[in-house]
């Protein structure tokens, strides 16, 4: 019967408190609903328990069954009242006493922009699901983080989201995931939020969800997840890109089992296929073959029982690399030492003339005075074009490689970003090794022919030959003992044993560099006949082998050529000329110089110095090729330093 309009709480439960029975209202399609009961213990403990029923039953104006809805009055609507709370108590000044009320306002907004505030498809004047489909408003009170409630609040939050997404919760709850919250009570174990968050989801198909699982998967999974970094599909993750490999794609999502577990993706059974998902021969990925089943996307240099041979290989390039840098870091220090000190007390160094060649020596009817503008040919035209392309190509791999290799760097993020993506960049690093490589083999071929041409005339261990001798362990001997003032500066000849070192080192930089690039460029060819560790180690190698090879040139290489105190300023542009002066000849390879005049070949070598416009140029191209170079070491010493390899 019709009664005086009494609206406060204990009126409105005396109805909706659960204990009257069944109550049903019309929906907007016309037929009948249930009406949540409000249980009234539930609600005086939840965060509404001090607001009245019709501040959000604001359409509501009586208390007769059933309720004459006021026309034109709007539902509340949860979102906005938080916003308009948080901005009033900001106005107040009360924000610190208020703190949660801020969170509520960080997820509002995070939920407007989420997948769950798009329009219903099937329904669009709906959305995908609004506050109350996930939070019982009536007993709303989720405990604090960090708390023991809150922990165990968590392992309800399947049962929320199952309301709705009922196929994937009977798959979780069949998963190790699942059987360790429901079985266990485990509170470490992932439910729905730890993967797809809360308020901010998104369409699992979009590439910023799948990097977003794939990082959740890393708060627990920490050690697989870094061991994950370091593959070239964690690498292009890092990266910000979602096309290779993720968690889920190898594991699966909801239903994922152990290993041992038959039903599992990467039980042996079963692996080869999922990896097959996306080596599947169509596009641009070859189809897996059988040493796909043996690689180790988890392998650890740190465990040799279980990776013994990527333990293996890596203290080798560890060993390796320490030993070049401490040694030619060392070879450095000393030399530039000791030029320096000799240009500081004035001793006489190349760039003063060092007097001319005695007169019964001299090769050609000119006079002593001109013999200073006359150069020495050292490189033909062939061998500088190999040269610039060769270091071209080596910067160009260096670039594209050390941003994969160190991709949680800013900068590695610029350059995939500049190159369109890690798909275009690794096209580019692709054509600069197999630039590389057909250089190296051009050159093979072309020393092949020349030693073949000069066959009775060439010595394996002369000093024209590229072939270490006695000599060479002798100067390296006696530039240690000039490095530290115990004996003169040694005559070195055609060829110093450092150059030498750098010429071999291409040969095994070639196999060891070429070789594990080509094996991760073709790995179904490689697969198909070896196991698949060997993709572990031809990572290891090529990586490691990478950072020696890059650091080597930017440092000792460009050392030797162009920063000693002898050869400043630099660039030294012999390798872009061809020619050296006559002077800077006599002073670099005393012993040749000496050998070509008392044979009386000198004459053959000598040419004119070339143009001021061209060795200006070469100088501003030595400049650039420096510039480059030495950006590249800084940006492997913030890779490096930053916590990288």
């Amino acid at each position: 019967p019709a009664a005086a309009v009494k609206l406060d709480n204990a009126s409105c439960q005396s109805c909706h408190d659960g204990k009257k029975g069944k109550l049903e209202m019309l929906a907007s399609n016309g037929e009948k609903r249930a009406v949540q009961a409000v249980v009234p213990d539930k609600y005086a403990t939840s965060v509404h328990a001090k607001m009245d029923c019709v501040a959000c039953h604001l359409e509501i104006t009586d208390n007769v069954s059933p309720h004459q809805v006021a026309k034109g009055v709007k539902k509340a609507e949860c979102a906005q009242c938080h916003l308009d709370l948080w901005e009033a108590t900001k106005k107040q000044g009360k924000t610190a006493e208020k703190p949660r009320l801020g969170i509520v306002a960080e997820n509002v907004a995070a939920y407007k922009q989420s997948f769950h505030a798009k329009p219903d498809k099937d329904d669009p004047t709906k959305l995908m699901a609004i506050c109350s489909d996930c939070h019982n408003v009536h007993t709303f009170d989720v405990p604090p983080r960090g708390t023991p409630e809150r922990k165990e609040w968590h392992l309800t939050v399947p049962d929320i989201c199952g309301r709705c997404h009922e196929d994937h919760l009977e798959e979780w709850s069949e998963s190790i995931h699942g059987k360790e919250a429901v079985d266990k009570k485990n509170l470490k174990t992932a439910v729905c939020s730890d993967c797809h968050t809360t308020h901010d989801i998104i369409g699992s198909s979009t590439d910023k969800a799948k990097l977003s699982i794939t990082a959740s998967c890393g708060d627990c999974h920490q050690d697989a997840f870094k061991s994950y970094k370091n593959s070239y599909h964690g690498q292009v993750n890092t990266l910000g890109y979602a096309y290779t490999a993720k968690c889920f794609d190898c594991h699966g999502s909801h239903g994922i089992q152990p290993s041992k577990d038959p039903k599992s993706r990467m039980n042996e059974k079963n692996r080869l296929k999922a990896c097959q998902k996306c080596h599947s021969g169509k596009k641009d990925l070859p189809l897996a073959t059988a040493g796909f089943l043996t690689f180790s996307p988890h392998g650890t240099s740190d465990n040799f029982a279980k990776y013994p041979e990527i333990w293996l290989t890596t203290k080798f390039m560890v060993a390796l690399l320490i030993g070049v840098f401490v040694f030619f870091w060392a070879h450095s220090i000393l030399w530039w030492y000791r030029e320096y000190m000799d240009r500081k007390q004035g001793v006489h160094h190349w760039h003063i003339r060092a007097g001319a060649i005695p007169e019964e020596k001299l090769p050609f009817d000119e006079r002593r005075d001109e013999l200073g503008k006359k150069h020495v040919r050292r490189f033909g035209a062939m061998w500088r074009l190999a040269h610039l392309l060769f270091a071209i190509s080596v910067m160009t791999l260096v670039l594209t490689g050390m941003a994969a290799f160190y991709a949680e760097t800013g900068w590695a993020k610029a350059v995939m970003a500049a190159f369109n993506g890690p798909r275009a960049a690794g096209l580019v690093h692709r054509v600069a090794a197999f630039t590389m490589l057909g250089i190296f083999f051009i050159h093979l071929i072309a020393v092949s022919i020349n030693i073949l041409r000069k066959w009775k005339d060439f010595k394996i261990f002369g000093p024209d030959s590229f072939v270490p001798n006695w000599k060479d362990m002798y100067d390296m001997i006696g530039m240690f003992k000039w490095f530290v003032g115990k004996g003169p500066r040694p005559a070195i000849e055609r060829w110093s044993y450092w150059e030498k070192f750098d010429y071999w080192a291409v040969f095994w930089g070639m196999a060891i560099i070429g070789g594990s690039g080509m094996m991760l460029a073709f790995p179904h060819l490689v697969a198909a006949y070896l196991p698949g560790w060997v993709f572990n180690v031809a990572m290891v190698v090529h990586g490691e082998e990478a950072v020696l090879a890059a650091v080597f040139l930017f440092t000792v290489h460009f050392f030797n050529n162009h920063f000693r105190p002898d050869k400043l300023p630099p660039p030294d542009v012999v390798m872009f000329t061809g020619t050296q002066s006559l002077d800077e000849f006599k002073h670099e390879h005393a012993a040749q110089y000496q050998r070509l005049v008392e044979t009386g070949e000198l004459e053959k070598y000598l040419v004119d110095a070339p143009s001021r416009p061209f060795t200006i140029g070469s100088k501003i191209l030595g400049l650039v090729l420096i510039f480059f170079g030495l950006s590249l070491l800084v940006m492997i010493a913030i890779g490096f330093f930053g916590g990288g390899h």
